[in-house]
């Protein structure tokens, strides 16, 4: 089992059609093989932690194997995805991560 935060600094203003392509894509990516878990977050204002960045959203994922996750990175539905968010992102990381 593999976990994923993608965690995305969205241009201002771009939130909201964002937000928008990622929930029409979500019912693409649970119904995948190997999705167990794949949830869209936005920073929660509750000092505690880092402050909260009203222009990030997180995406949280789990996969049965990292071969589920590749094969989900080159699946059609995200190639669009990519394309469809890529004037709205300004930055973008990934970490994956396994239990131990």
């Amino acid at each position: 089992m593999v976990h994923v935060v993608a965690r995305c600094v969205i241009k201002e203003g771009n939130l909201e059609k964002f937000l928008q392509i990622l929930k029409d894509n979500i019912p693409n990516v649970l119904a995948e093989d190997g999705c167990i878990r794949y949830e869209a977050c936005v920073d929660a204002d509750v000092n505690i932690g880092a402050a909260a960045d009203p222009n990030a959203v997180t995406i949280l994922e789990t996969w049965k194997s990292s071969a589920h996750l590749k094969t989900h990175l080159e699946s059609k539905h995200m190639a669009l995805y990519r394309e469809a968010i890529k004037p709205l992102r300004q930055s973008s990381t990934v970490t994956v991560v396994k239990p131990v």
